[in-house]
C-alpha cells in the first residue's frame, strides 16, 4: 500500500496561491493553474441559464409523483450539502433523501448543523461503520499513506450508492466536482458526471480500492460498509452520479449564506486550525490531521485551498491570499490532538515518527532543529530563501 509519487518542480499559480505539488493539477504556458483556467470559464464563459435548463430537464426525467424519494444527496449537514438538498426540494420540487456517512468523531457544531439540516425539512439515512474496524483502518491509513481520512472517504463515496441501489433511486447529486473546482484531472470538466470505477479510485481513493484490504488480512464482511454494491446491481438501477456545481455556479461563500438563511447552519465560533475560515469542514475532530499531513506531503495546507478558491471567486486579492497562507498554512491541529491519539490508540512519540515518514524531502529543510519549507508562495511569484523571510512569516515546525 505504498504509493509512488512523482516529484514536480515547485511553482505557484500566477493568479491564485495554489502550488504545482497538488496532485493532478496542471499549469498552462502562462503559469496559470487548471483551477484558475476553469474559474475564468465559470465566471465569464459558461451559460448558466442553459446549464440550469439542463438541470431541470434532468430532474424532470427522474422526478417521482408517488411521494417516494427521487434523488440521493450525500450530505453531512455542512453548508454545501445543505444548500444542494434544500435547493432540490424547495426550488426544483424533488423529494431528496439525504445520506450521511458519519464523521469519525463529531464536533459539537457539526452535530448541531447535521440536526439543523434535518429540521429544515429533509429526510435522512445515516450510516456508521463498526467502530473497532473504523479505528483500525484509520490508524492503518495514517501509518501507510499518511491520510487518516481514507476509510471515511471510502464510506462517503460507497454508502450513498448502496442506499441508491437499495431504494431504487437512480440519481445521486453531489455538490462540486473537486477535481475541477480545486485543480486536478480535467477529464470531467465539461461533464456533469463521473464514473464509479476508475474516476473514484483515481481521484478520491488515492489509487487504492477498498477491496485491497482483503489482501492485507481484513475479512470481507469487516470491510463490507466501505465497498460499492456489485456493478451489475448499480447498472440494473441505472445509478448516475451528477455534480450540482456543473449546473449551478459553485460559490462556497454564497452556499454558506444560503445554508445559514434556509437550513439553520452555523459557523464555528472560532476559525479552524490551519486556516482563516470558520465554515468549511467543521464536523469532524479528525479533520485537521488530514490537512496537516497534506501540508507535510505537498507543502500546501488548508489555508491554501481556502484562499485559492476565494481568489478565483473574486472575494479576496492574490496578495491577501498570500498573506493568509503565510500566516495560517501548516498550523498544527492541537485542539483535538489527544482525541486523535486516543481514537487510533497511538502514543505521541509514535505519532511524530509516523509524521516524519511523509515529510516531502524536496520541499523541506531542517536548520537549527526546525523544519522549514524551502519554497513559499509570495506576492510576486518569486521564491525567497527562508533566511530572508520575516520571522513571523516563516512556517516552522519543531519536532
Amino acid at each position: 500500500m505504498n504509493l509512488m509519487t512523482t516529484i514536480n518542480p515547485v511553482r505557484y499559480c500566477k493568479l491564485c496561491v495554489m502550488s504545482s505539488q497538488r496532485p493532478r493539477i496542471t499549469f498552462d504556458s502562462e503559469g496559470v493553474c487548471s483551477a484558475c483556467s476553469y474559474a475564468y470559464r465559470k465566471h465569464n464563459v459558461i451559460d448558466w441559464k442553459l446549464r440550469e435548463k439542463e438541470l431541470r430537464d434532468l430532474l424532470d426525467k427522474y422526478r417521482r409523483n408517488d411521494g417516494s424519494w427521487d434523488v440521493v444527496v450525500p450530505a453531512s449537514g455542512g453548508k454545501d450539502s445543505s444548500f444542494v438538498a434544500h435547493q432540490l426540494k424547495y426550488k426544483y420540487n424533488m423529494n431528496p433523501l439525504t445520506v450521511t456517512w458519519a464523521p469519525h468523531v463529531y464536533t459539537d457544531i457539526g452535530w448541531q448543523n447535521f440536526q439543523a439540516m434535518l429540521h429544515s425539512g429533509l429526510d435522512n439515512i445515516s450510516g456508521q461503520p463498526n467502530g473497532i474496524i473504523h479505528r483500525k483502518l484509520t490508524r492503518l491509513f495514517f501509518e501507510k499513506i499518511g491520510d487518516p481520512f481514507q476509510p471515511f472517504i471510502f464510506g462517503q463515496k460507497s454508502f450513498p450508492v448502496k442506499i441508491a441501489v437499495k431504494y431504487n433511486i437512480p440519481l445521486i447529486m453531489y455538490g462540486e466536482n473537486g477535481e475541477v473546482e480545486y485543480g486536478g484531472d480535467r477529464k470531467n470538466e465539461n461533464s456533469p458526471t463521473h464514473n464509479l470505477d476508475d474516476d473514484v479510485i483515481k481521484h478520491y481513493f488515492s489509487g487504492i480500492s477498498p477491496e485491497d484490504l482483503v489482501a492485507i488480512g481484513f475479512d470481507k464482511k469487516e470491510i463490507n460498509p466501505y465497498l460499492f454494491p456489485p456493478m451489475d446491481e448499480i447498472h440494473k438501477v441505472g445509478v448516475q452520479c451528477h455534480f450540482f456545481g456543473y449546473y449551478k455556479k459553485w460559490t462556497p461563500q454564497e452556499n454558506f449564506y444560503y445554508a445559514v438563511k434556509n437550513c439553520g447552519f452555523k459557523p464555528n465560533p472560532e476559525r479552524s486550525e490551519g486556516t482563516y475560515s470558520k465554515y468549511a469542514s467543521i464536523d469532524d475532530k479528525i479533520d485537521g490531521f488530514h490537512y496537516y499531513l497534506m501540508f507535510l506531503k505537498f507543502g500546501i495546507g488548508r489555508a491554501t485551498s481556502d484562499a485559492a478558491h476565494e481568489i478565483r471567486d473574486g472575494h479576496i486579492t492574490r496578495d491577501e491570499g498570500v498573506a493568509l497562507v503565510r500566516r495560517y498554512d501548516g498550523e498544527f491541529p492541537k485542539k483535538h490532538f489527544k482525541v486523535f491519539l486516543d481514537y487510533i490508540n497511538m502514543t505521541e512519540e509514535n505519532f511524530w515518527e509516523v509524521l516524519e515518514k511523509f515529510r516531502a524531502k524536496h520541499l523541506w529543510e531542517k536548520t537549527g532543529g526546525i523544519w522549514r519549507l524551502k519554497y513559499q508562495v509570495t506576492p510576486h511569484e518569486e521564491y525567497i530563501p527562508n533566511e530572508e523571510q520575516p520571522e513571523q512569516e516563516r512556517i516552522c515546525i519543531a519536532v
